[in-house]
């Protein structure tokens, strides 16, 4: 699995049958390494199928529902709760 990757450039074959010459990837430094990841996360980006308006009004809805019926759930479970320890110890 060491093969598989990611990158939007091919890792630089490692061993001893090269030329000699070090690949892009080792000259590198911490500013190269950066503006390639920032490179990758703007290719991935690229790639999402972002949802319509309508769509995102769909889902916020649902979202806020469950957590309201959530919220309301975790309430009557509270007060039942805090009622029957009230009755217990008095």
């Amino acid at each position: 699995m060491a093969g598989i990757t990611d990158s939007v450039e091919a890792p630089e074959p490692r061993g001893e049958g090269g030329t000699g010459r070090r690949g892009r990837r080792a000259k590198r430094g911490p500013l190269g390494k950066l503006a390639l990841f920032y490179r990758q996360v703007v290719a991935e980006l690229r790639k999402v199928v972002w949802p319509s308006r309508r769509q995102l009004t769909t889902y916020a809805t649902a979202v806020i529902v469950f957590v309201v019926v959530v919220i309301c759930i975790l309430t009557v479970l509270d007060w039942g709760f805090s009622r029957a320890v009230e009755y217990v110890f008095g």
